[in-house]
C-alpha cells in the first residue's frame, strides 16, 4: 500500500498499518483500508475546535500524531508555551511504535515537553482509569474496526462504557461509536468535539442511537461531507462531524441545532476558515427516532415535502402491499450455484432449483422462463443446488461424490455451512414473486419472476401480500420509490446505496394501486435504456392522475432522487478516476 501525498499519517477510518500492528493476530480481511488524515485536514479541526490557549485537549487514537502536531501548534499561535502545552495536551494510542513515533513527531514543537503527552494504553482501559470530564476540546479519527474483529479485553471495555452512558450496543455496533460515545462524555460544559467519522453516522441503524446520543449532549452539531472522498484511493466515505456547546447533564429535550454541510472538494473546506464554511449550512429540523441523518443532505423544503408524502393517506410503504427478504443464504456460492454443464457432467440433474444469482441477469422488469433458459445456455451459473430431505435419506453416487469433493476442500467448515445438518441441505428455498436489487446504482428495480428462479443473497425476494405482482411491481417505477430509495438506504464511498430487506419495506409507493404503464411496456423499455420514459409516463398516470400530485409536486420529487443520487454517484466516478489513474 502506498501512504501518499503527504506527511500525515493520522489514523483515519481504521488504518491498516495501524490495525495489523495493534490486533497482530487478526485475518487480513477484517481488516479496514489504510487511510491518513491529511495534515491540512487535521490543522482545520484543530483550528475549530481549539478556542483558547488554556483549553485542555485529547486525541483518544492519535496514531503517530499528525493531529496532535496540529493541536501543539495551535495552542502554539494562541499564545501557550511548550510546559503549558505539555500540561493542555493528552494523546492515547495503544501501539508503541505509533506512541514513540508521535512523540518524535512533537519534538520539533515542543522540545523535551513532548515525553509528557503521548499516552501509551488502550483508549477505554485509559478511560476507565482517568477522570472524567476533564478536557475542553477533543479532536481526532477513531479506528474504524467491526464488532467481530475488536479483540478482548478492549471491545468489552468499550462495550461497557456504552453501558453507563445508557446506550446497547450490538454485534453491528463499529468500534468508531463507543470512541464517540467516550470522547462525548469526557468534554467539560461547553466543549467541543471535532471528529472524522465514517458516514454510517448519517445512515445505519447501529448508529441511531448515537445520533440520539449526540444532539442530547451538545447544542449544536454541524456535520459536513464532501462530494470528493476525503481519502486519495480509497472508497470510504467519511464526514467531520464538528458538536458544540456540550451540555453538563444530557437532555431528551435539548433543543440541538443540526446542520449538514456538503462540499464539492476537500479544498473548499481546507481553504476557507471554519466559520466561514458553517456560515453555509442550513439547519436541519431533527426527526433523529425515526429519521437517518442521510435525508439532511436535501434542502428545508425538500425535507418537509417527504414527510409530508410519509404521511399522507395517499402513499404506503412497500410493506403494505409485498414483503421483502433476503435471497437464499448458501454459504458457499462455490459449492451450491453451478452452470448447466457443471449440472450435467457431474451428474446432478434433479438436484437443482433454477436460480438468478446476480442482478446483472436481470435486464427489465421481468424474468420469465426463456430468459433463464438464455442465461443458462450462455454458461451462467443459474442452478442451485437444493437437496430435498428426502433425496438426503438416499443420495445418488455421483452426487455423494460430489458432496465429499466439496468435504476434501472444507466447505462444510465455514460458518454458514457448520451450523446445518447435514451441512449441504441449503435452507429457506422458495420461488418469490418477484425479485428487489439490494444493491443500486441507479434507480431500485423491482423485477416480475415468472422464471420460476429463486435468487441468492445478492438479490432480495418479494412476496405480494395479495395484489397480483405485477401491478406491485409497475407502481414501483416512479420517482416516489426512487426518491424514498435514496433516504431509506445507504452508500458508501463507492456510490453503490444498499437497501436492506428491512429498508427496502419502507419504500414509499401508492396507497392503492390504481395505475401505472403496463409492465410489459416498462420491461421493453427498460432493456432499450429507456427508464426516464418510464418514470415520466408513471409521473402521469400514477402521479398526478391517481395520486393528485400537482406537476410542481412531481417536479420536486424528481429532484429529490436526482440530488440524492447524483451526489453518490459522483463519488463513484471519483473512485473510478482515482482506480484509473493508479493503472496509469
Amino acid at each position: 500500500m502506498t501512504i501518499a501525498r503527504t506527511k500525515s499519517r493520522s489514523k483515519a477510518v481504521g488504518a491498516t498499518a495501524s490495525l495489523r500492528g495493534r490486533f497482530a493476530d487478526l485475518d487480513e480481511d477484517k481488516l479496514r483500508g489504510g487511510y491518513y488524515t491529511p495534515s491540512k485536514m487535521a490543522e482545520w479541526l484543530c483550528s475549530w475546535a481549539i478556542q483558547s490557549a488554556s483549553d485542555a485537549i485529547l486525541e483518544p487514537s492519535c496514531g503517530d500524531g499528525a493531529f496532535l502536531e496540529a493541536a501543539a501548534r495551535r495552542l502554539q499561535a494562541l499564545g501557550a508555551t511548550p510546559t503549558k502545552i505539555a500540561r493542555l495536551l493528552t494523546g492515547v494510542e495503544i501501539i508503541s511504535a505509533e506512541a514513540r513515533s508521535a512523540t518524535e513527531r512533537l519534538r520539533p514543537v515542543l522540545g523535551t515537553s513532548a515525553e509528557k503527552i503521548v499516552r501509551n494504553s488502550d483508549f477505554f482501559a485509559w478511560w476507565q482509569e482517568s477522570d472524567q470530564p476533564a478536557f475542553d476540546a477533543i479532536i481526532g479519527n477513531p479506528p474504524f474496526i467491526r464488532y467481530q474483529s475488536f479483540p478482548e479485553p478492549h471491545r468489552t471495555r468499550a462495550m461497557a462504557i456504552m453501558g453507563e452512558q445508557g446506550l446497547t450496543p450490538n454485534r453491528l455496533t463499529n468500534i468508531w461509536v463507543p470512541f464517540v460515545v467516550a470522547a462525548t462524555a469526557s468534554l467539560k460544559p461547553g466543549g467541543r468535539l471535532a471528529l472524522v467519522l465514517p458516514a454510517e453516522i448519517l445512515q445505519v441503524t447501529y448508529a441511531a442511537q448515537l445520533r440520539s446520543y449526540l444532539t442530547d449532549h451538545f447544542s449544536r452539531i454541524d456535520v459536513i461531507a464532501c462530494n470528493e472522498l476525503f481519502f486519495e484511493n480509497a472508497e470510504q466515505e467519511v464526514v467531520l462531524l464538528l458538536a458544540d456547546g456540550a451540555l453538563s447533564l444530557a437532555s431528551e429535550g435539548n433543543d440541538c441545532r443540526v446542520a449538514l454541510t456538503a462540499a464539492e472538494t476537500v479544498a473548499d473546506i481546507t481553504g476557507s476558515k471554519p466559520a466561514l464554511v458553517l456560515e453555509r449550512a442550513e439547519v436541519k429540523t431533527i426527526r433523529h427516532d425515526s429519521e437517518k441523518w442521510l435525508k439532511y443532505f436535501l434542502d428545508n423544503r425538500q425535507i418537509a415535502f417527504m414527510r409530508e408524502l410519509r404521511a399522507a393517506a395517499t402513499t404506503a410503504p412497500m410493506s403494505a402491499h409485498a414483503s421483502i427478504d433476503v435471497g437464499v443464504v448458501t454459504g458457499k456460492n462455490e459449492f451450491f450455484v453451478l452452470s448447466a454443464h457443471q449440472v450435467t457432467s457431474l451428474g446432478l440433474e434433479g438436484y437443482t432449483t433454477p436460480l438468478v444469482s446476480r442482478s446483472a441477469q436481470l435486464k427489465g422488469s421481468q424474468i420469465g422462463k426463456a430468459d433463464w433458459k438464455s442465461l443458462a445456455e450462455a454458461g451462467d451459473r443459474v442452478h442451485l443446488l437444493n437437496i430435498s430431505h428426502v433425496q438426503a435419506q438416499k443420495l445418488s453416487a455421483k452426487l455423494r461424490r460430489y458432496i465429499e469433493e466439496g468435504e476434501r476442500k472444507e466447505f462444510h467448515t465455514g460458518y454458514k455451512c457448520s451450523i446445518r445438518e447435514p451441512w449441504y441441505l441449503v435452507p429457506s428455498v422458495w420461488v418469490p414473486d418477484g425479485f428487489a436489487f439490494r444493491q443500486i446504482y441507479d434507480f431500485p428495480r423491482m423485477v416480475l419472476n415468472a422464471s420460476g428462479a429463486t435468487s441468492t443473497d445478492t438479490i432480495h425476494r418479494l412476496r405480494s401480500k395479495g395484489a397480483k405482482p405485477e401491478r406491485v411491481i409497475a407502481n414501483t417505477y416512479t420517482w416516489l420509490t426512487a426518491a424514498s430509495a435514496e433516504i431509506e438506504g445507504r452508500s458508501y464511498g463507492g456510490g453503490v446505496l444498499e437497501l436492506e430487506p428491512t429498508e427496502a419495506e419502507r419504500l414509499l409507493m401508492p396507497a392503492q394501486l390504481n395505475g401505472a404503464m403496463p409492465l410489459a411496456e416498462v420491461d421493453q423499455l427498460v432493456r432499450s435504456g429507456r427508464l426516464d420514459s418510464v418514470l415520466e409516463e408513471n409521473a402521469r398516470v400514477i402521479l398526478r392522475d391517481h395520486m393528485g400530485l400537482s406537476a410542481t409536486d412531481c417536479t420536486l420529487l424528481k429532484g429529490v432522487w436526482t440530488k440524492m443520487r447524483d451526489r453518490r454517484n459522483s463519488r463513484r466516478r471519483g473512485v473510478r478516476r482515482a482506480a484509473q489513474g493508479d493503472a496509469a
